[in-house]
């Protein structure tokens, strides 16, 4: 499988927002729209931070 877990970085930690993301778009509002691979969808606000793919990790952070 390549889908990914999607995280919120606060506070020195990673918060999990959805598992198995599948499709990450952005929105033109500045945000994410992430849907997972059982149609599941979250609005994510804020900016990307880092994708780790080899691990299978998608992180967000608070806009500056």
């Amino acid at each position: 499988m390549c889908e990914a877990n999607a995280y919120f970085f606060r506070d020195d930690k990673e918060e999990l927002i959805l598992g198995s993301v599948d499709l990450v778009t952005p929105r033109d509002d500045g945000s994410f729209k992430l849907v997972d691979i059982f149609g599941k969808q979250k609005i994510v606000r804020g900016r990307l931070k880092k994708m780790e793919l080899v691990d299978h990790k998608i992180v967000f952070e608070e806009e500056d």
